[in-house]
């Protein structure tokens, strides 16, 4: 397997991840200890399902000349009270004005191809050693 990410800790409950290069620092909100000086890991997870639809998105709307300004995506979850992990997750693709009616469907389309949201659709087993 090809290393990615390698992960440290800075202090208390802040956890530190460098991938490629880029730094991404995570924290818990102070009621579980943290210092919420930034956002958790599991805030990163939604985010990266929204920006990776977000990056089809745009690239669509780039490949047909079509004008991005004030389009942005919203992400809505909900969660079961009795496991407390999240049921549904909903994108919501705020478009601009103007935006072509007969591209709606075809951008959604461009959306699902979004790797992170393939990747949940078909989850890799995840395995967790240690040396």
């Amino acid at each position: 397997m090809r290393k990615i990410v390698e992960v440290s800790f800075p202090k208390n409950k802040q956890v530190l991840a460098n991938i490629k290069g880029f730094e991404l620092l995570t924290d818990q909100p102070k009621a579980e200890g943290g210092e919420n000086e930034a956002a958790s890991p599991f805030d990163f997870f939604l985010s990266s399902l929204a920006t990776c639809a977000g990056f089809y998105a745009v690239t669509f709307c780039q490949s047909r000349d079509i004008n991005i300004t004030g389009m942005s995506i919203e992400l809505s979850r909900e969660v079961n009270k009795e496991t407390r992990l999240i049921s549904d997750i909903e994108l919501k693709l705020i478009v601009p004005e103007g935006f072509p009616e007969k591209y709606k469907k075809s951008i959604i389309r461009a959306m699902d191809q979004c790797s992170v949201k393939k990747h949940l659709d078909n989850p890799p087993k995840i395995t967790t050693i240690t040396t």
